[in-house]
C-alpha cells in the first residue's frame, strides 16, 4: 500500500522515474504572523512553525524536497529559494513571474529537487516588503557520501543568518515606497534573528558551542535587504572552503565582507583559551556603523567574552581586493565526482555581451528603479504561465532593454521588464553602478563567473584584466560604487528567471528584470511542463492547458 501511494504522489507531482530514484524530504510548513523583538521593540514578523528565523533545510545532493506550505497571513505568500537552480523546474521558483501566490488561507506543495548542487542557501519570503519580516531560513546541500570534500568532516555545521533590520514592520515598509519615498537606513543588525543584547546591554544566550581542539563549520549568509555585512570571530581565524555552492581555495581570513543575497561557508579551528567569543556582524559603507554580535562558547566555559569587539575594515578597496583573492578550487569535486576544475569556461567564445545598468528616477512624483530605462512591473498573471499558454503577447513585450544601457538620462519606462536568451549560448554580462554606493545582483536558476571587476565604465579593454581560469562560480555578486562587474555563463536552463537587485527597496521599485530561455525542442529533456499540482491564476486560470512536453 505504502509503495502505491508513493507512485500515485510521483505521478501526482509530474516525476519521472529517474527522479524518483532519489530519496525525498518532506515538510509541512504553516506560516503565520507572531510577535518578535529583535532590536528590542516587539513588532509583526513572519514565522515558520512558530519560529524566527524559520526552520533549517539540511538536504543532500539531488534530494527530492517536497514542502507544503500553508499561508495564515492576511495577504498573499510566496517562499523562493536563493541559489537553488532549479534545473528545467522554474515553475518552482517561488516569485511573482513564476508562480501564482498563495491566497491567505490557502496552501501550496512545492516540490523540486536540489540537483547537482552542494553547499549553503537560505530561503525567503519573496513578495511584497514579506522579506524585511522574517519567513527567512538556511538550507544546506551536503555532498553524497561518494563524492569525497576537501576537507575532513568538522564536528558540527552551523547555520549564522546574518542580515540588516528595520524596526517598521513589513507593510509600514511597502506603504512608505508605494508613497514614492525612501526607507531609509536600517535600524540594527540581527545574527539568527537576535542582535546579540538585551535592552539593559547584557549578552544573550551562547549561539553555538565548541570543544576545544576541535574543527566547526559555519554557513554565513546575508540574508538581509540592504546593508553588506562585515563578519568576523573575535580571537579565530576562518578558514574560507566555499561560496555560493562552489568549494574554494583555503585560505584563511580575520574577516569576511558577505554581501547582500551571499553565502559562506568557513572552517573554524577552537585553538584558543577556553572561554566565551564574540561572533560579529556589522555595517559596511555606511556613515553610522551598526553592530550585532552573539555569543559562541568553549564547552563548559565560565569566562565571559572581551569588550574588546574586533574592528571591521574601512573603505570598499578593501572588500574590492578580498574578492579578487577568491579562488575557485580547480581540483575540488562539487556536487558530480569530476574535479570542478573540468570545465574551462574562459575557452568558449562569447556569443553576446550585456551591459546593464542601474538607475534611479521620479516618475509621477514617485521614486522609481530600473535597469537599461525600464522600471519592472508585475502583472497579475506569472510571466511563465503567460509564456506557456501562449498569451505573453497580450499582456507583456519581450526586449524593451537594448544589450546597452540607454545614453543619457532620458525617460524610465514602467513596464514588465522581459529579455530573452538564446537556449544554451554562452553570454557575457556586465553591470555598471554609477551611483555613490554599492550594488549586488542575483541571478536565479543559474551560476555564473565573476571574471571581472574595476573602476569607472567597462570597455573592451578591460577584458585584458578578467580572470579566465578559477573564478568562484556563484549566484550572487557585487558591483562596487562607480564601477563594474562582469560575469560569464552559459544559458543552458530553460525557463524564466529573475535577475534582480538584492537592495529591496530598489527591487520593489523596479530595479529587476525577467530573463526567458526557451528551448526550441519543447521537449521534457530541456524543461518540465507545467505540473499539474501548479496554482493558475489570472488570464491563464480559465484557459485550456497546452499538451506537456515529450
Amino acid at each position: 500500500m505504502a509503495h502505491a501511494m508513493f507512485i500515485a504522489l510521483c505521478l501526482v507531482l509530474g516525476l519521472s522515474g529517474a527522479r524518483a530514484e532519489d530519496p525525498y524530504l518532506f515538510f509541512t510548513w504553516n506560516v503565520t504572523y507572531g510577535t518578535i523583538a529583535p532590536l528590542g521593540v516587539p513588532q509583526q514578523g513572519i514565522l515558520i512553525n512558530g519560529q524566527f528565523p524559520g526552520p533549517n533545510i539540511n538536504s543532500t545532493t539531488n534530494n527530492n524536497i517536497v514542502i507544503n506550505v500553508f499561508n495564515n497571513l492576511d495577504q498573499p505568500f510566496l517562499l523562493s529559494w536563493n541559489g537553488i537552480q532549479q534545473r528545467k523546474n522554474s515553475w518552482q521558483d517561488g516569485l511573482a513571474g513564476t508562480n501564482c501566490p498563495i491566497q491567505p488561507g490557502k496552501n501550496f506543495t512545492y516540490h523540486f529537487q536540489v540537483k547537482d548542487q552542494i553547499g549553503s542557501f537560505f530561503y525567503f519570503p519573496s513578495l511584497g516588503m514579506h522579506k524585511a519580516a522574517g519567513g527567512f531560513g538556511g538550507l544546506r546541500i551536503n555532498s553524497r557520501l561518494l563524492i569525497p570534500v576537501p576537507f575532513d568532516p568538522p564536528a558540527d555545521d552551523y547555520t549564522v543568518l546574518i542580515g540588516d533590520w528595520y524596526a517598521k514592520d513589513h507593510k509600514a515598509l511597502a506603504g512608505i515606497l508605494d508613497a514614492g519615498r525612501s526607507i531609509g537606513l536600517p535600524d540594527g543588525v540581527i545574527i539568527n534573528g537576535k542582535t546579540g543584547k538585551d535592552r539593559t546591554g547584557k549578552d544573550g544566550k551562547p549561539l553555538f558551542v565548541m570543544e576545544a581542539g576541535k574543527v566547526y563549520r559555519y554557513r554565513i549568509c546575508n540574508t538581509g535587504i540592504r546593508a553588506s555585512l562585515n563578519f568576523r570571530i573575535q580571537g579565530h581565524s576562518m578558514e574560507l572552503v566555499e561560496i555560493d555552492g562552489s568549494h574554494t581555495m583555503q585560505n584563511l581570513y580575520d574577516s569576511l565582507d558577505v554581501h547582500v543575497g551571499q553565502c559562506y561557508s568557513v572552517l573554524v579551528t577552537a585553538n584558543q583559551a577556553p572561554g566565551d567569543y564574540y561572533l560579529v556582524a556589522s555595517t559596511r559603507f555606511m556613515k553610522k556603523e551598526l553592530t550585532a554580535t552573539g555569543i559562541v562558547r568553549y564547552a563548559g566555559s565560565k569566562v565571559p567574552p572581551s569588550a574588546v569587539l574586533p574592528k571591521a575594515p574601512t573603505g570598499w578597496a578593501w572588500s574590492f581586493n578580498q574578492w579578487r583573492s577568491f579562488r575557485w578550487n580547480l581540483t575540488a569535486s562539487a556536487a558530480r565526482p569530476n574535479p570542478q576544475g573540468s570545465y574551462h569556461y574562459g575557452s568558449i567564445n562569447i556569443t553576446r555581451t550585456i551591459k546593464f545598468a542601474g538607475s534611479r528616477a521620479v516618475v509621477g512624483g514617485k521614486s522609481r528603479f530600473a535597469l537599461n530605462g525600464v522600471s519592472h512591473v508585475d502583472v497579475d498573471t506569472p510571466l511563465k504561465h503567460l509564456e506557456y499558454f501562449g498569451v505573453a503577447d497580450k499582456f507583456f513585450k519581450y526586449n524593451l532593454t537594448g544589450d546597452e544601457p540607454r545614453a543619457g538620462s532620458g525617460p524610465v519606462s514602467l513596464a514588465p521588464n522581459v529579455i530573452t536568451v538564446e537556449f544554451r549560448t554562452f553570454v557575457e554580462v556586465i553591470f555598471e553602478n554609477p551611483e555613490k554606493g554599492p550594488q549586488f545582483y542575483h541571478l536565479d536558476g543559474y551560476s555564473f563567473f565573476p571574471v571581472g571587476m574595476g573602476p569607472g565604465k567597462w570597455t573592451p579593454e578591460s577584458r585584458k584584466r578578467y580572470n579566465l581560469l578559477d573564478a568562484v562560480s556563484r549566484h550572487a555578486i557585487q558591483v562596487f560604487p562607480k564601477s563594474w562587474t562582469a560575469i560569464m555563463l552559459t544559458f543552458d536552463n530553460a525557463g524564466m528567471w529573475n535577475l534582480r537587485s538584492e537592495m529591496w527597496e530598489r527591487r520593489y521599485l523596479g530595479q529587476q528584470l525577467y530573463i526567458s530561455v526557451q528551448s526550441p525542442a519543447r521537449s521534457l529533456r530541456d524543461e518540465y511542463s507545467l505540473p499539474e499540482t501548479v496554482l493558475l491564476c489570472g488570464a491563464v486560470a480559465s484557459l485550456p492547458k497546452p499538451p506537456p512536453y515529450t
